[in-house]
């Protein structure tokens, strides 16, 4: 069982164990997520530790958020934890919202003893191109008097200059961005420009966000001999590492966490399988199911339900899905490897009701999967 979650419905851990108590052959439960909000507790489900601390949420208000832990010195830390729009109790904040809890909950690792940290991004409340994350760890983003700018990304406006003298050591901290966004952080297909609307940001605001999100780049460019800073119709734009694929994700966090940390952008699903163990788990399974609560286009976009069947397909391993309901055809479905798939609306067409009670269907369905697939107690192990 490795389904992702079922949004608004059920955690993965609820999804698979579902499954198993429907399905009534033994399972092995392996909740998965592909770097967004879940990965915190598919990493704890899958064995790691919990630890949980206060930190500052994306509007400034201080939260608890939980990040997993392996005394090996591993941290997974999921951004829409401290970061994400479920914090905004009251709403939308695109021009001030932070990312500076993230940067607390890695600072907490990093002296923690973590040797490798790594970053899940998705569901960001923020459009700060991770300056918040910056300031947590020790930078200090200045103006043209030398004064602190305060948090948020419209305030990027007035970066003059970056000081890291009281940035914090992690010179001996591999971190991994566990992100399949491929947006840069600039223009047409970047943070401001796809993500902001999604967080509030109107037309105007998104012009706010994106000029003052390429003076970050430029000004770090200019400071810290990033590549590629350039001139063009006198308005710096720094390309290079505002310009690699992920440097968009999370409303720019990425690019912080390329140009400060030096982080290595890693393909969520692919890489939170690996260190999950998902490998030594489905070598002696005779069949995989995954999951998510909408099966559609996005899912074939590196999403959870496709990255498990590309890796149960190299151990020759089916894999079948369940999910909330499901828009893609059975031959889209079978050419990203999953041979078939089952949907909660296939028993009860009202959307509302499926989501009311997601726990109690997926039982039903797992029963059906169960009896139309001819599984028998001894055919799984």
């Amino acid at each position: 069982m490795a389904p992702d979650k079922f949004k608004g419905s059920l955690t993965a851990a609820e999804v698979a164990s579902r499954i198993s108590a429907g399905i009534g052959v033994p399972t092995v439960e392996l909740p998965v997520a592909d770097g967004g909000d879940g990965t915190v507790d598919a990493a704890v489900a899958a064995g790691f530790g919990r630890i949980t601390v206060e930190v500052t949420g994306p509007t400034g208000e201080r939260v608890p958020a939980s990040y997993a832990w392996q005394p090996t010195g591993t941290a997974v830390i999921e951004l829409a934890e401290a970061s994400g729009l479920r914090r905004l109790p009251g709403g939308h904040e695109p021009l001030t919202a932070t990312s500076y809890g993230t940067g607390e909950l890695i600072a907490d690792a990093v002296r923690r003893g973590a040797k490798r940290v790594v970053l899940g991004l998705g569901g960001s409340a923020c459009t700060d191109g991770g300056a918040g994350m910056a300031q947590a760890l020790g930078a200090r983003l200045l103006d043209a008097g030398d004064h602190d700018l305060p948090r948020g990304g419209a305030a990027l406006k007035d970066l003059a200059r970056i000081d890291l003298s009281g940035f914090l050591d992690v010179s001996g901290v591999e971190f991994v961005v566990a992100s399949d966004v491929d947006n840069p952080l600039l223009g047409p297909h970047g943070a401001a420009a796809v993500y902001g609307p999604q967080k509030g940001a109107t037309p105007g605001d998104v012009e706010v966000l994106e000029s003052a999100l390429a003076r970050l780049a430029a000004v770090a460019t200019a400071t810290h001999g990033l590549m590629g800073a350039v001139e063009h119709d006198g308005t710096p734009r720094a390309m290079g590492v505002a310009g690699a694929p992920g440097a968009g994700a999370a409303g720019g966090v990425g690019f912080a966490a390329l140009a400060f940390l030096h982080a290595e952008i890693r393909p969520g699903i692919d890489y939170l399988l690996d260190l999950l163990g998902f490998g030594d788990m489905v070598r002696d399974a005779r069949l995989v199911i995954t999951g998510e609560g909408s099966l559609d286009a996005q899912s074939l976009r590196g999403k959870a339900p496709v990255g498990v069947a590309q890796a149960a397909a190299r151990a020759g391993v089916p894999v079948v899905a369940v999910c909330g309901r499901r828009t893609l055809g059975d031959a889209e479905l079978k050419a990203a490897g999953i041979e078939a798939a089952y949907a909660l609306t296939d028993l009860e067409p009202d959307p509302e009701r499926c989501m009311a009670e997601a726990g109690p269907l997926l039982e039903r369905l797992a029963a059906r999967l169960a009896a139309e697939l001819g599984l028998a107690r001894d055919d799984v192990r």
